[in-house]
């Protein structure tokens, strides 16, 4: 007997009202989705090592990124008290101890900056070189205040530059350091706001939060991204005014800019600036700043200073050295150099610069633009 529905069990014609139901309640879900995805950025500001620190995380509540950044702004004010080169504390104490050729227990928190700089002194040739404090302090840059004055003596200058302190000059064992040169004389600023930053991208990462950017003045280092979007950093003109690109990062990457206007002073009409070429003994001459990529901000910092220092002539083979893929350098004549990857992901505000692109850094093919966007 064949099967006839009944009334309740016997499909309805379809309803024009029901489906428009369903299409409002399948937008409202698709705009809630969407929504989701593009998560508040909770930024949070405090001021360490002398500039403005932002901590920008994403996908988190707000009391998870209050705690999160109390975490971080404790631990600059701890590392900034350990690794001040002129305030009297830990570091002073250290380049005291140094110069007495005598070995002493080192603050724990200063021996990975040690390690680090021996071995980044290394792949610089050198040009990297945190041991000349004393250099640093000879031009007036130990001082919060950075007022008009005339530079040292060409004779002072000789002196310390004679003298040759290197980061190779400093032996570690254990928990003990020891110096060979009276002239040592450590001076980590180059580095220090970006290691500090390393230690907090990896806390945070250790926590779980994997969208997040943390930047002190030129140095930063992102993760994840900003709600389903890169980072978009601007680098600036080497004036300090002005945007002359933007630059995307997204997954695991750190930039560092070094540039003349970080920190200056000027004297009769003359600017100089706190990156001191170790071979001369005073600021380097040929470049006004350099932006660097690199997987991790310490090191970026510290390649980033070297390749000021090196100069137009010179950057290429540093860079190579210290394993940089991303470089971009503005010249003394107002020429932009750069590596074609780098020319490949930034985003020029203008077309007005003299740019000039060298040979690859590396062979295998790179991330492009697009591809980060």
């Amino acid at each position: 007997m064949p099967y006839t529905p009944s009334p309740s069990t016997a499909p309805r014609a379809p309803n024009p009202m029901r489906r428009r139901l369903a299409l409002i309640v399948l937008i409202a879900l698709l705009a809630l989705a969407a929504c989701k995805d593009k998560s508040p950025v909770i930024v949070t500001r405090f001021t360490a090592f002398g500039t403005q620190v932002d901590v920008s995380l994403v996908g988190v509540g707000k009391e998870q990124a209050k705690q999160a950044a109390a975490r971080i702004e404790q631990d600059f004010v701890y590392l900034e008290r350990d690794w001040h080169a002129w305030t009297p504390g830990p570091m002073t104490r250290v380049n005291r101890l140094l110069a007495t050729g005598q070995p002493f227990v080192a603050p724990p928190s200063m021996l990975p900056l040690v390690r680090l700089s021996k071995t980044l002194e290394t792949r610089s040739d050198g040009l990297f070189n945190p041991a000349i404090g004393r250099l640093k302090d000879l031009w007036g840059f130990h001082d919060d205040r950075l007022g008009s004055h005339p530079p040292p003596s060409p004779e002072r200058i000789a002196r310390l530059v004679k003298a040759n302190p290197t980061m190779a000059q400093i032996d570690i064992d254990g928990l003990e350091l020891r110096g060979h040169n009276s002239a040592l004389s450590l001076d980590f600023n180059a580095i220090a706001k970006s290691h500090a930053i390393d230690l907090s991208i990896e806390h945070l990462m250790e926590t779980g939060i994997a969208n997040a950017l943390i930047q002190a003045g030129g140095h930063l280092r992102a993760i994840g991204d900003r709600a389903g979007q890169p980072w978009r950093i601007p680098i600036r003109r080497p004036n300090g005014s002005g945007v002359f690109a933007i630059l995307p990062i997204r997954g695991n990457e750190s930039v560092a800019t070094i540039a003349e206007y970080d920190r200056n002073f000027l004297f009769e009409g003359t600017l100089y600036h706190d990156v001191i070429d170790p071979r001369a003994g005073s600021p380097a001459q040929e470049t006004r700043a350099v932006t660097v990529i690199h997987d991790d901000a310490t090191t970026a910092a510290a390649a980033a200073t070297a390749l000021l220092i090196a100069g137009p002539t010179d950057w290429h083979r540093i860079a190579v050295k210290m394993g940089v893929r991303y470089v971009l350098l503005m010249d003394r004549q107002g020429r932009v150099r750069m590596n074609p990857a780098m020319a490949e992901r930034i985003e020029r505000v203008d077309d007005q610069d003299d740019i000039v692109l060298s040979e690859p850094l590396k062979t295998t093919a790179e991330p492009s633009k697009t591809e980060l966007q």
